[in-house]
């Protein structure tokens, strides 16, 4: 298989997750129903704003995408790490650079008067934003 047609079967793979994902989801909350004899339904939390708290809303915004990528980057650091493409001293970098980013993360959710559980944002039949603390 040529590297074109992998690619576009991958595109085609996703694509169709992304469709079977949209149906599954209401265009609009009143589009849903309540299913009956179900557990009651937790109330998402939003982000909400408004002029007196505006900086705090756009930190935790903008922290709720570093911390993503921040716990992306750690996967993929770990999956290195294994496989064992990194030297030495450049896993102790690695190391140290991520527990400096989630130190500085932590302090500047305490700054903020956020905990890093404020930031994983509910994404309704999705779930949540962020995996579970292991």
């Amino acid at each position: 298989m040529t590297g074109d047609a992998a690619g576009r079967n991958r595109f085609d793979e996703v694509a169709e997750a992304a469709a079977r994902a949209f149906r599954l989801l209401p265009a609009t909350p009143s589009d849903s129903t309540p299913a009956q004899h179900a557990t009651p339904a937790r109330q998402p939390r939003r982000i909400t704003t408004g002029p007196d708290t505006v900086e705090r809303d756009l930190m935790k915004l903008v922290l709720t995408i570093v911390e993503l990528l921040r716990q992306l980057i750690e996967r993929q650091a770990l999956h290195r790490v294994e496989s064992g493409d990194l030297t030495d001293e450049q896993e102790e970098t690695l190391g140290a650079t991520l527990m400096a980013l989630h130190d500085r993360m932590t302090d500047l959710c305490t700054r903020y008067g956020l905990t890093l559980q404020d930031l994983n944002l509910d994404l309704g039949p999705l779930g949540t934003l962020l995996p579970p603390p292991d």
